[in-house]
């Protein structure tokens, strides 16, 4: 393993994973709060650690190895537990027209990347490497606002129970504004999510009458 800074900032956001999954089973706002925080932090280091990596020369196999291992840990240590905290609190939690998180939304976010994993590495058996494009990108970006967005509505339900402000009029408002934003960027999400992969299988078709090299 090369320590080079690009690295040690995939490795840390490994290591954070386990965090990031517990806080937002603790009660209250604050540990969600941070929860929040520390997933903001994590997804700017996924953009800065390439960054860094290209610009400084330091592109290393183990990087690239690594890179997609720490994302998906952390899309899983996301979307399992706002898909279990929101199941088992839906009357607090419940999003406009969605309800609960559905399990099969989560299902087809992470099926989609262990999908395209392993069409990536079968493309790379036959000597094409797939690298991410625009449609791929702005899946990321919206799954992101998705799932920050997620956990800050949990946030602010958590706290206007406790702080009783269910009757104020700019909190009825937020609500409904907030509470519509996740369920509009979990349906774009989900959009993008499929078109994205459907997007890769049909630039690539060619890939399915080559021979392995």
């Amino acid at each position: 393993m090369t320590w080079t800074i690009p690295n040690i900032l995939t490795i840390a956001r490994i290591a954070i994973t386990p965090v990031i999954a517990a806080l937002p089973f603790i009660e209250g706002y604050w540990p969600k709060l941070l929860c929040l925080a520390i997933y903001v932090a994590a997804s700017i280091t996924d953009i800065v650690d390439g960054h860094l990596a290209r610009r400084n020369n330091q592109v290393t196999d183990f990087g690239k190895k690594l890179d997609p291992i720490a994302d998906k840990l952390l899309l899983l240590a996301t979307l399992v537990p706002i898909w279990w905290i929101s199941r088992q609190r839906e009357h607090l939690y419940d999003i406009p027209v969605w309800g609960s998180i559905p399990l099969w939304v989560c299902l087809l976010l992470l099926g989609r990347e262990f999908a395209m994993t392993g069409f990536r590495w079968w493309a790379a058996r036959k000597g094409v490497v797939i690298s991410a494009q625009g449609p791929g990108k702005l899946k990321t970006v919206f799954q992101n606002i998705f799932i920050g967005g997620t956990i800050a509505w949990f946030a602010y339900r958590d706290a206007s129970e406790s702080n009783g402000w269910q009757s104020d009029r700019a909190a009825r408002w937020w609500n409904h504004f907030h509470g519509g934003f996740v369920a509009v960027t979990m349906a774009i999400a989900l959009v993008l999510t499929v078109y994205s992969f459907l997007i890769y299988l049909y630039r690539y078709r060619s890939l399915f009458t080559q021979p392995e090299r």
